[in-house]
């Protein structure tokens, strides 16, 4: 079967927090920790999606305000469900931030960077609404290794179709690795980028749990498979459910890391 190039979706919030959001939290909560921000600073959260990165930064960081921006009126509008008003949510991209210069004190990313065509456009722009001496700070899915749910799945779909290699996030994303987004923050003119990895475990209580949320069709590998036919669909679900480690109860024990990496501006 040759692969025809597969649209990347990303339009409804409720099917992205099955798929992937529910994690996605728990790497928030860690990387802002991290991060070690004071209280009393202005955040802008590049990307925001269904708002999790931006609701950390209100419950850890103590904020003056929050500014989110998101491309996708979908998952702009669940961000507006979710944080309640508590921030400030724009449409628009990373590489044409609505806001003027030296608008913030932190400006974030949380799995988006990869997704971004023009990855020094964005970098300039984020550095352009920050303060002097401020932070940015991004993380990515450690895609190529140990971002589990969607390796195991590429793995099994390049069995049913050699093509979905060149599909697999890992294989697309060279940036999401720590050197390849060290380096991509110093040609950026950002002084001392600093990457570290952080690890969640991803556990599902059944094979239905992980398999159902990729029927939503949101992101690279749920695009693809709502791509094929109910037959392929079908091989596809049964190749996954003999690889992955299911245990006696029925759980899959899987884990995640993301890649994390942050600097700071200067003049």
């Amino acid at each position: 079967m040759d692969s025809e190039p597969v649209l990347e979706r990303w339009e409804q919030g409720s099917p992205y927090e099955r798929y992937i959001g529910r994690w996605s939290r728990l790497v928030a909560a860690e990387f802002v920790d991290w991060l070690g921000i004071s209280p009393g600073r202005r955040w802008l959260d590049v990307g925001c999606g269904t708002g999790a990165l931006c609701q950390e930064i209100l419950d850890r960081c103590s904020p003056t305000e929050v500014t989110g921006v998101e491309p996708s009126a979908g998952f702009l509008a669940a961000a507006r469900e979710n944080l309640g008003g508590r921030a400030r949510l724009y449409q628009g991209g990373a590489e044409a931030i609505p806001l003027p210069g030296q608008a913030v004190d932190v400006t974030v990313s949380g799995l988006v960077l990869n997704f971004i065509t023009d990855q020094r456009a964005a970098l300039a722009e984020m550095a352009r609404v920050t303060v002097e001496g401020g932070t940015i700070a991004a993380y990515v899915w450690d895609y190529a290794g140990k971002m589990e749910r969607i390796r195991y799945f590429w793995d099994a779909a390049a069995l049913l179709d050699p093509d979905a290699v060149r599909l697999h996030e890992g294989a697309r994303f060279p940036s999401c690795r720590p050197e390849a987004l060290q380096d991509l923050f110093t040609e950026a003119g950002l002084t001392d980028p600093e990457a570290r990895a952080i690890d969640i475990p991803t556990p599902f209580p059944d094979f239905d749990d992980y398999w159902e949320p990729f029927l939503g069709g949101q992101g690279p590998a749920p695009a693809y498979l709502m791509s094929l036919d109910e037959r392929r669909r079908a091989y596809l679900r049964e190749i996954l459910r003999a690889r992955l480690p299911v245990q006696p109860d029925g759980s899959i024990p899987l884990s995640a890391r993301a890649w994390a990496v942050r600097a700071t501006v200067l003049a």
